[in-house]
């Protein structure tokens, strides 16, 4: 029944604070099957939020099934917006370990579209940076996955990680994607090589120009003009 309710009132507060305005060119910008309300970020998470932390979930399986279902049975896209901000609410930073993974990957593969994609990749950075040897062997897989949005998280699933980057499976990751891989043509792939090597430049940028120089015509245009963006 918690998980009724919470979904329940998630469903029922999107529309009360939607900009119907808003909704055909929200839903235009992501190019996306399902129609929007018209909420905008900020004030769906001021929304969700409170109302995720006034349902607590009893366990993990729960708080699994909430988020599967709330994600899966959708009439409009905020609602999977909401079920992102219950994945990665605090009161289930517990729950985002190893054994979460194959959670968020269903989530990418089901969303199969950057915004969803890049948010869930959001949360597997967060498990690469508080459980790297347990994960590190599922997103090493992910980065070679019959799956374009698969790879592109394994790609892009260190962004926040800085000095603790494990250069290690960020190669793996970008050299199983360069021009001539099975996805290393689509542009979400060559863009996502490109993000994670600028981001890393902010770390490491003699690192980044060595990459760069090193793959030669196997980098994008599109990727390497990305990854020197910031370093003159």
């Amino acid at each position: 029944m918690s998980v009724d309710v919470l979904l329940a009132t998630i469903r029922s507060a999107l529309p009360a604070v939607a900009d119907p305005a808003n909704a055909a060119p929200m839903q235009r910008y992501m190019k996306s099957a399902l129609p929007f309300h018209g909420v905008s970020m900020p004030v769906l998470r001021r929304t969700v939020r409170p109302l995720i932390a006034a349902h607590p979930l009893p366990d993990r399986a729960t708080w699994e099934r909430a988020v599967r279902t709330l994600y899966a049975e959708v009439s409009h896209r905020e609602e999977r917006y909401a079920a992102l901000e219950l994945a990665g609410h605090r009161l289930y930073r517990a729950h985002r370990d190893v054994d979460a993974l194959p959670l968020f990957a269903w989530l990418v593969s089901e969303g199969a579209w950057w915004d969803l994609v890049d948010w869930t990749a959001s949360l597997v950075d967060e498990v690469l940076r508080t459980h790297p040897a347990a994960a590190r062997p599922v997103v090493r897989e992910w980065a070679t996955a019959d799956d374009l949005w698969l790879r592109r998280v394994a790609i892009i699933g260190q962004l926040r990680a800085k000095g603790d980057t494990d250069l290690d499976l960020l190669v793996h990751a970008l050299d199983a994607n360069l021009v001539g891989s099975p996805f290393g043509d689509e542009f979400f792939i060559r863009k996502a090589v490109g993000w994670a090597l600028r981001q890393h430049a902010r770390t490491d940028p003699d690192w980044v120009r060595a990459f760069v120089a090193a793959r030669g015509d196997r980098l994008s245009t599109l990727s390497r003009r990305e990854a020197l963006k910031h370093l003159g």
